[in-house]
């Protein structure tokens, strides 16, 4: 029976040292002033977070609406150039304004050429429309990249500060003195790879958007040009 009190005693003593170490860390912590010991390299993290989102949303904004497939366009065109009115068809490119319809419009400008000339002309324009489509995309890489990185250097600098201050701080040492190096060290590392994550995830979410419109122009080039070639051999005989 003593042992039992005892033991029940001992685990009363045990649960009190557990609150009195856990308790004041749990309600001191909030997510702005973990943000602000991480001190002057946050601020980094912060601009290319900002940076990240507002080329995300710019870019999947236009690949959404370059994504916009009329079913009806190359019947359209089609109807056209065998009826020789290609201006209509230009004109009804340019009311589209799509990266299919510019393309098509600029293989039109140049129906006169042979259908080689036609296909060098088209091909040379869905290298550029795809360049447009990926524009500000190589900035959100290198922001995926380098995030984690920044992130590593606010922790060397952390660490940096939390030995100089251990050093001049002798015999003396308080915990209190290294804690702002240590929060420092600790919270860049996670801020910087929580935006390299969301960076690369964006990064590759556009990469799949970018590839979709590709493959869908490529189809509407391979149809254009089977109409080329059908009204080329037409007039040959």
């Amino acid at each position: 029976m003593i042992f039992g009190l005892q033991f029940a005693q001992a685990a009363e003593v045990a649960q009190d040292t557990i609150m009195s170490i856990t308790e004041p860390v749990v309600e001191g912590i909030n997510v702005w002033d973990l943000a602000v010991k991480g001190g002057w390299i946050m601020l980094v993290l912060l601009l290319l977070s900002v940076v990240g989102v507002y080329i995300f949303f710019e870019r999947f904004s236009a690949l959404r609406k370059a994504m916009k497939r009329n079913p009806l366009f190359m019947e359209r065109i089609n109807d056209n150039i065998l009826e020789d009115d290609v201006k209509s068809a230009v004109n009804y490119c340019r009311h589209e304004n799509t990266p299919v319809s510019r393309i098509v419009e600029k293989g039109l400008k140049n129906f006169s050429l042979s259908a080689t000339a036609i296909r060098e002309t088209v091909n040379n324009s869905a290298n550029l429309e795809i360049a447009q489509l990926e524009k500000g995309m190589p900035i959100l890489s290198t922001i995926a990249a380098i995030a984690p990185m920044i992130g590593f250097l606010g922790t060397v600098t952390g660490m940096v500060q939390a030995f100089w201050q251990m050093a001049n701080a002798g015999n003396n040492i308080d915990v209190s003195l290294l804690s702002g190096g240590i929060y420092e060290a600790m919270i860049t590392t996670v801020g910087g790879l929580i935006v390299g994550i969301v960076a690369l995830f964006s990064y590759n979410y556009l990469v799949t958007m970018v590839d979709k419109v590709q493959n869908d122009v490529e189809a509407q080039m391979i149809a254009f040009m089977q109409i080329v070639h059908g009204k080329k051999d037409n007039k040959q005989e």
